[in-house]
């Protein structure tokens, strides 16, 4: 994946997730904490190095924490010296979804598990090879099950 493709991604459509989890507002509300529901569903964001993950490189998938969906591999985790947990891909191209993000007056993409829509940070092309991608998440919207 490059960043032509996450381009292509936020503005031409997403690629279609293995499943879709629909859930009200209040069903939400009752699932998860109200700092979980204020980032993923509410498109907030932690601050920066506060985040559980942000310093840790336990082996094992990082899964969505809304609903379960598989996101990223432990071991295509970096240290990005950002404050929040980076990776440089996700596990499989259609885990993950794109939408351009013009808040707060700038120009972005921001991430989405492709399964639910929970806000999961931004990607930007500031990361290390091959990929050249910093998937930049808020600890937590993710959730490490550690491999056994």
């Amino acid at each position: 994946m490059t960043w032509k493709d996450v381009i292509n991604y936020a503005t031409k459509g997403n690629p279609t997730p293995d499943s879709i989890v629909v859930k009200t507002d209040a069903e939400w509300k009752a699932q998860l904490t109200p700092e979980q529901y204020q980032i993923t569903r509410l498109k907030g964001t932690e601050r920066a190095f506060t985040g559980e993950h942000c310093t840790t490189y336990e082996t094992g998938k990082y899964v969505c924490t809304c609903c379960n969906t598989e996101l990223f591999d432990s071991s295509i985790k970096f240290d990005s010296s950002s404050g929040w947990p980076s990776f440089t891909e996700p596990i499989k191209e259609n885990a993950v979804k794109y939408h351009k993000d013009t808040t707060h007056g700038m120009i972005r993409v921001e991430i989405l598990c492709n399964t639910c829509d929970a806000h999961l940070g931004h990607i930007f092309p500031d990361g290390p090879a091959p990929s050249g991608l910093r998937f930049c998440v808020n600890s937590i919207s993710i959730q490490l099950k550690n491999e056994k």
